[in-house]
């Protein structure tokens, strides 16, 4: 794990890739049991603290085996996320949190969803709807690491905090990478967006352009941005003569000019004056930026970042039967037992929720 400085992305998870889904049985459980978790967070600490604990990585996977899912499958991000948006389904208001998005085109109602919560809260979306948005175009385009981009949750508060959990998979090594932001650790989008990282494997060819030794390239990239698409269409062919870097890893698919014109064309008629400007485009996608930062690195001979930014506990088994079955008697009681805690300290009798308090404080200091 590191801590390199400015703001954050909070962490990244490597799983591996797994199919099938939790079973209905389960699933309804899960639900249940977040939403009793989740309210009995917010009765103590507050919505954001919600979202703080969702960032962490460590925290994520292990809420993930509470909930009954086998902690080395990359399911657990979907199924979590899923359980949770559906446990805290019309309690946005009690709770003060409200999930949007999901796997697959769900996660493309993110920006209709957050407005619709505005519409309701008088909250303004449009910030909301930008930091979905940017997330996605950092792990994207900014951070091109092998992991396509297939699931993205997005959670918020009427305050307009927000936390982002999001998930790509790598089809040719079998894993899948979870991504988490916190926004109210947010200072830049395109620099140095870790402060943790949890992963079994590196990659060996990564475009990394919000490390922090890629600042030359990520001013260098809008200025090259701004010339003519004539221009970089034939320095990009003069490039595919070259014998290029091997950290790279640069298919000629990649460096089709002619594909290319027109998303260059997007960013010489905008101008966009620094690195995220250019990165929120509409079209500017993994293989402009890409293209981009090479000719910026060999070109104008500034360096690009090409370096790698990359445990658990049961309590009612695993949905695969790892380390045990799902004790489905045993699973309904902490259910029973959390839910009835939040509803009588909500009604100013907290002594069972006090209980659970003193519980965990118990454990950290054995």
């Amino acid at each position: 794990m590191t801590t390199p400085p400015g703001g954050q992305r909070t962490g990244l998870a490597h799983l591996p890739l797994h199919g099938g889904k939790a079973p209905p049985w389960l699933f309804q459980r899960m639900v249940k049991l977040a939403r009793g978790m989740t309210l009995a967070i917010v009765e103590d600490y507050g919505p954001d603290e919600v979202l703080r604990r969702l960032s962490d990585p460590f925290w994520f996977q292990a809420f993930g085996c509470v909930l009954g899912f086998d902690w080395h499958s990359s399911g657990v991000t979907t199924t979590v996320c899923g359980a949770l948006k559906e446990g805290l389904r019309g309690l946005e208001h009690e709770s003060g949190l409200w999930v949007a998005g999901g796997k697959g085109g769900t996660s493309r109602k993110t920006p209709g969803e957050v407005t619709e919560a505005g519409q309701r809260t008088g909250l303004d979306p449009a910030p909301l709807v930008y930091a979905s948005r940017m997330a996605a175009k950092v792990d994207s385009a900014a951070l091109q690491d092998g992991y396509q981009l297939y699931h993205h949750s997005f959670f918020f508060t009427v305050k307009g905090q927000w936390a982002v959990v999001q998930q790509g998979m790598n089809a040719q090594d079998r894993y899948a990478r979870r991504y988490h932001w916190l926004g109210q650790r947010v200072e830049s989008f395109v620099r140095e967006p870790h402060a943790a990282i949890a992963a079994q494997a590196r990659g060996q060819y990564v475009l990394n352009l919000v490390a922090a030794e890629a600042e030359p390239a990520r001013q260098a990239i809008p200025a090259v941005a701004q010339e003519r698409p004539e221009v970089l269409v034939a320095e990009l062919k003069r490039l595919k003569m070259l014998e290029l870097p091997v950290h790279h890893h640069i298919e000629l698919a990649d460096l089709d000019p002619d594909r290319l014109y027109k998303a260059l064309l997007v960013t010489y008629e905008r101008q966009p004056s620094n690195f995220e400007g250019l990165l929120a485009l509409p079209g500017v996608g993994p293989r402009t930026v890409r293209a981009l930062s090479l000719v910026a690195e060999l070109v104008h001979g500034v360096p690009v970042g090409h370096r790698e930014p990359a445990l658990y506990a049961f309590a009612h088994g695993g949905k695969d039967g790892y380390p045990f079955p799902v004790d489905r008697a045993t699973y309904d009681q902490t259910v029973h037992i959390l839910s009835e805690a939040v509803r009588r300290a909500r009604l100013g009798q907290r002594e069972e929720l006090d209980a659970l308090r003193r519980l965990a404080s118990f454990g950290r200091a054995g």
